[in-house]
């Protein structure tokens, strides 16, 4: 039906619709090119929007201390952007520090988690795995990862390695962690929390005599310069 008027009304009036506008609109070509020559020159003027950062800083505020890092936004940015909702959203806020796994031949290298400790009102949705064959990060000291069951499972929960933990990375026949940034300052602290006295059981096999008796509680988590 619009079609049909739409032709009556070209017929009545013996014009198109583009002549009718050409004849009614008025001729301003004097205010026209300047407003022209003022719009391109805003154009050369005005910055061109800034591409978002490759490294996002955050600073982790211990009980022990501070601990700075840098989280790859560019190459991992499904795992920092799920970190950084965490941050804004204050979830970390009051959490802790509760787990050293100690290398058993030599002590002093391992991983020191922490997190929301897979408490459910402090999480947020599951989050896809981006392995390291990805991202082309590598567990080396002090790079920051997610703590995980399955792949695709990782929610609050974060690990520091001390030492090169190439092990998890990923590799044929295994996903491995995900990687996602590295510590700037602080490494110190997690050495301390990686040598503190633990429980002799575990939450399960894999992590007999790893649970913190005395854990390191996260005061706050803020992005940094922001």
């Amino acid at each position: 039906m619009p079609t049909v008027i739409a032709s009556a009304a070209k017929q009545s009036s013996g014009v198109s619709g583009i002549g009718l506008l050409r004849r009614c609109a008025p001729r301003n070509d004097g205010i026209l090119k300047p407003l022209l020559s003022l719009l391109l020159l805003l154009l050369c003027v005005l910055p061109a929007s800034a591409a978002p950062p490759a490294l996002v800083r955050v600073r982790i505020e211990t009980s022990i201390g501070p601990i700075l890092v840098d989280l790859e936004a560019k190459r991992a940015p499904i795992t920092t952007a799920n970190f950084l909702a965490y941050v804004e959203e204050k979830r970390f806020d009051g959490m802790i520090f509760y787990r050293a796994a100690r290398n058993r031949t030599n002590p002093k290298i391992g991983l020191v988690q922490g997190g929301i400790n897979a408490l459910a009102r402090r999480g947020r949705f599951p989050i896809a795995h981006e392995p390291t064959s990805q991202t082309g990060l590598r567990h080396v000291d002090g790079t920051i990862s997610m703590a995980r069951n399955a792949p695709g499972t990782a929610r609050g929960d974060f690990f520091f390695t001390i030492g090169t933990a190439a092990y998890l990375d990923a590799r044929p026949g295994s996903p491995g962690f995900a990687a996602f940034g590295h510590v700037v300052s602080g490494m110190p602290l997690i050495r301390r929390m990686l040598a503190m006295p633990t429980y002799p059981g575990g939450r399960s096999k894999d992590t007999v005599g790893q649970s913190i008796i005395d854990p390191v509680t996260i005061r706050t988590v803020r992005r940094v310069g922001k």
